[in-house]
This record gives structure tokens, sequence and C-alpha cells, in this order.
């Protein structure tokens, strides 16, 4: 026993500087520690900022909720918007009027063709002819830019220029 006292009594210097360091080393750490929890804590209280009385589970899940709800609306109105794209690519998009004089004896352009396509350039062609007595109106399908009855070069211009526009 008188030994290790012997021993403790020759190193007493190192074990006392040795056990400084440890609790400087220690103290460090706790202050580290404690700086973190700060810091946690703040974080904390700006999460559940003006939340009374609940617990973060409630939190998380109310937004969860709310973040499932709107994919389902996100989801109807892709399917709504998806149907009326369908249905506006059946409409007239596409429309051009040329205006010409048919007879001589007719003092202005009174004569037109009208061509009304939609996304696939179908549609129709509506022609008027103003004569000085009397007047008539045509209409002629198309099916994909193409007509099966014979077309003016009026009518021909009035297609060509509707199939044209975007």
């Amino acid at each position: 026993m008188e030994s290790i006292t012997a021993i403790i009594d020759t190193y007493l210097p190192f074990i006392l500087g040795g056990m400084a360091l440890l609790i400087i080393i220690l103290f460090i750490m706790v202050t580290v520690t404690l700086s973190s929890l700060d810091k946690l804590k703040q974080r904390y209280r700006k999460l559940s900022r003006g939340i009374e009385n609940k617990n973060m589970e409630e939190i998380i899940n109310g937004y969860l909720d709310k973040v499932e709800e709107v994919e389902r609306e996100g989801r109807e109105i892709k399917e709504l918007y998806d149907g009326m794209d369908k249905r506006l690519k059946g409409c007239v998009q596409k429309v051009s009027v040329v205006r010409y004089r048919a007879f001589e004896d007719v003092g202005s352009d009174l004569s037109f063709s009208v061509a009304a396509l939609d996304d696939k350039d179908s549609g129709f062609i509506l022609t008027g002819l103003f004569g000085r007595h009397d007047c008539t109106t045509y209409a002629k399908p198309v099916d994909r830019g193409i007509s099966r009855y014979e077309l003016s070069s009026e009518e021909k211009q009035a297609l060509k220029e509707a199939m044209e526009k975007k």
C-alpha cells in the first residue's frame, strides 16, 4: 500500500494536470452541447409558433392531410384539363376569309369564301357569291385539308390560309 502511495505522491502533479485537462475538455463539451440545445429549442419554438395545445404529430398529420387534398385536387384539375383539351381540338380553331368580286357587274368585293377548320384541318368552306340580282351560298366539307368537291381558286386560297394558321 505504501508503494501505491509513493507512486501517487511521485506522479501527483501529472495526475492533477491530467484531471484538470480532462475537466477543461468536459467543460468545453458541456458548453457546446448547451449551445446546440439552445439552437434546437429556438428551432422547435419557431416550428411550433402559434400552435396551442397540439403536439407535433397532430401538426404534421394535419399538414399531410392538406398535401393529400392538394394532390387530389391537382389530379382532378389535370383530368378536367385533359378533357377540355380533347374537346377543344374538335372546335373551330383556324378561320380564314377571302373577299373577291365574283361578277364584273357588281361594284365591290361582296363575294366571299370562309374556311373554318379544327386542329386536324377538318371543317368546312362557306362561299357566298353575290351578283346584281341574286345571291348564292355554298358549303363544302373539308376532311384533313382536302375537300371531295372541286374548289374555286378563292376557296383554295381560304383553305390554304386557314391551314397555315397555328
